[in-house]
Parts: structure tokens; C-alpha cells; sequence
């Protein structure tokens, strides 16, 4: 029996998911779009209700996979999405997502983030996002790629205090939030939504990773996630179209490591030490 999935608190109370499910790079091939889809629902059944996507994915094509995948369950799932940069004026942030709305076909987006900082100022943007949560289009909004003085600056402009996440790279090879970002955030009870916690796959080939999960009966997958799901106030989004690999990450949730055992990833998967810019995929 699996435990239960470990929940992160928005700051407006509500509850969600530490372990959602991501959606880069679906919907960019019709011949891959039922699996797709079958994927996400998997998640859902399992308890997986957050979906994380974006008008960049697939140039709306995630969307319109998600919007098919909660299609007659929309009640079950809180939804994640992102306007591109170049999109987030006063107008074209408010255009960008009806747009998503629209391929969704749903009425409200529950977690609307900025993709990462552009050409607009943030008061504009933010601005744009509580008339779009005043409409009751948004249940709230976030940033993506924001570094601290990135955040600084964001909550010195009016209603940036509002912020409800920010989503950035991190995972057990990738660590450098850990120096700074991670605990401002977590000071401030700002989640962080981390992507690509499996680095696309790669950290699953990582020898010293491989041989701790194989002490677990586990995957070096489901390791990379425990360790997410270790730090409070983290969201793990991997994303697979495999239904079977959904399960798998799941049973990530139900890993016990030792503190021996996190001990050698941390010498395998150092700590910084100092800050470092920003990562980006």
C-alpha cells in the first residue's frame, strides 16, 4: 500500500499535490496525442491532480492535451499554466489566457505564472493577473525562473506580495536554489514548483544514484523525486506519457531513505556552496 501524497499549502490555504504531473514537450505530435492523454488520466486516478503546462508547450498543443485529459473531471484538478513573456502586457497577458481557456475548454486556470521575465514591467503583468483573478479567470498567480532579487523586486511592486509560487529548475543534480532561493521561499511560505526533477531522464543513468535505488527496489527515478519530496514547500512536476511510469513515479511518495544513504547523494550530488545564477532549461 502506497502513502499518501504529501501535500504543499498555497498561501491562500488551499492545499495541493507535492507530486503533479508536467506536460512539456506533449502535444507536438497527433500520433502521440491518446497516449498522452491516457497518461495524465492515469495520474488523476492515482491521486495526481496537479497538471502543470503552458501556451509555449507544443504552442498550445499541452493545452489542448489537458483539456482532453480533464475532460467530465475539471473539478478534480488544479491547473497550472504559463504566459509566454513576449505576451505579458496589460492586454496581451489577459489575451493570452482566454487563449488558454479556450483550448483547455475550461473557465478558470487555478495557478496562472509568468514563463520568465521579459520586456514588461512586472507591475503591468501583475497587474494584468489580479484583473484576471478579480474576473475570476485565475484562482491565483505565480512567477517561473525567478531568481531572489527577481522575487525582491516582484514584491516591491503593488499586489506582488500575491505571488503563489514560483517554478524553477531543481533536482538532485541542480541544486543551486538550495543556497538561497529555496529558503527565502520557504521563509516567505512561497512554494516552489520544481521542473524537470528527473533532468529529462538523464539523472536516471547517474552510477551512484542507480546504486542506491537498487538497495530501495526502487528506480533512480522514484530516488530523484523522493529527494524532492523531502524538502518542504517543493512540488515535483515530472512529466512521462507512459501510464505505467505515472505509477512509478507515485511510488516515490512511499520511499524511506537514510540519512546514510542521503549522505552519499549529497557527496555524489554536492550542495552549493555559494551562489549560483539561476538555472534554466
Amino acid at each position: 500500500m502506497r502513502d499518501p501524497i504529501p501535500t504543499v499549502t498555497l498561501p491562500s490555504g488551499i492545499t495541493v499535490p507535492a507530486l503533479g504531473q508536467g506536460t512539456w514537450n506533449m502535444g507536438e505530435k497527433a500520433a502521440r496525442a491518446n497516449e498522452e492523454i491516457a497518461s495524465l488520466k492515469a495520474g488523476l486516478d492515482l491521486g495526481m491532480t496537479l497538471i502543470d503546462t503552458a501556451e509555449m508547450y507544443g504552442e498550445g498543443g499541452a493545452e489542448e492535451i489537458v483539456g482532453k485529459a480533464i475532460e467530465g473531471r475539471r473539478d478534480e484538478v488544479f491547473v497550472v499554466s504559463k504566459v509566454y513573456p513576449y505576451n505579458a502586457s496589460s492586454k496581451g497577458t489577459i489575451q493570452a489566457c482566454d487563449r488558454s481557456l479556450k483550448r483547455m475548454k475550461i473557465d478558470r486556470i487555478d495557478l496562472y505564472l509568468l514563463h520568465w521575465r521579459g520586456e514588461y514591467p512586472l507591475a503591468e503583468t501583475v497587474a494584468a493577473f489580479e484583473i484576471l483573478k478579480a474576473a475570476g479567470k485565475i484562482g491565483a498567480w505565480g512567477v517561473s525562473n525567478f531568481d531572489v532579487d527577481d522575487m525582491e523586486e516582484l514584491l516591491a511592486v503593488p499586489d506582488g506580495g500575491n505571488v503563489a509560487a514560483n517554478q524553477v529548475l531543481y533536482n538532485l543534480g541542480r541544486r543551486g536554489v538550495e543556497y538561497d532561493l529555496l529558503p527565502w521561499c520557504q521563509e516567505r511560505n512561497i512554494p516552489i514548483m520544481a521542473y524537470s526533477p528527473i533532468e529529462q531522464g538523464r539523472l536516471a543513468h547517474h552510477p551512484d544514484l542507480i546504486h542506491i535505488a537498487k538497495t530501495y527496489q526502487a528506480t533512480p527515478a522514484q530516488v530523484a523525486l523522493a529527494f524532492l519530496l523531502e524538502r518542504d514547500g517543493v512540488i515535483a512536476i515530472p512529466k512521462t506519457s507512459n501510464p505505467q511510469r505515472v505509477a512509478e513515479n507515485l511510488d516515490a511518495v512511499s520511499l524511506d531513505i537514510t540519512d546514510e544513504d542521503w549522505a552519499t547523494l549529497d557527496a555524489s550530488f554536492p550542495p552549493p556552496a555559494r551562489k549560483k545564477p539561476l538555472e534554466m532549461l
